[in-house]
């Protein structure tokens, strides 16, 4: 019994991040409400973050679509958190970019959501 507890430790000890780089689940939930609605969100041990709602509108008629809303965050290289809102209806993907004190989103991300 005792050689079973040290094999336990070693495979619980060997399975822990080895790398401080090692990103790990903080947070999880989601929500399927049926056919209508969901959520979900998570967040991660480096301070990214993705929280999301989408609800089915104008249900059963020709107009039938999912309006989502979220946001997603992360913290970039410089310490910076950057965030962004956002809306996707029947209008399209609609970005709020909210630029964290002091930085400015890179050029390559923002080209990436608008262009």
């Amino acid at each position: 019994m005792k050689l079973f507890a040290v094999f336990a430790l070693l495979a619980v000890a060997s399975a822990a991040p080895q790398n401080p780089q090692d990103v790990q689940i903080v947070r999880y939930d989601s929500n399927n409400s049926g056919l209508d609605s969901y959520s979900f969100a998570w967040e991660l041990s480096d301070g990214s973050k993705h929280e999301e709602q989408g609800q089915l509108k104008n249900q059963g008629t020709e107009n039938e679509g999912i309006a989502v809303q979220g946001q997603y965050a992360w913290v970039g290289p410089d310490g910076v958190l950057y965030t962004v809102t956002y809306v996707a209806d029947e209008n399209g993907f609609q970005p709020q970019i909210e630029q964290g004190p002091g930085g400015a989103i890179p050029s390559a991300v923002v080209a990436s959501l608008v262009g």
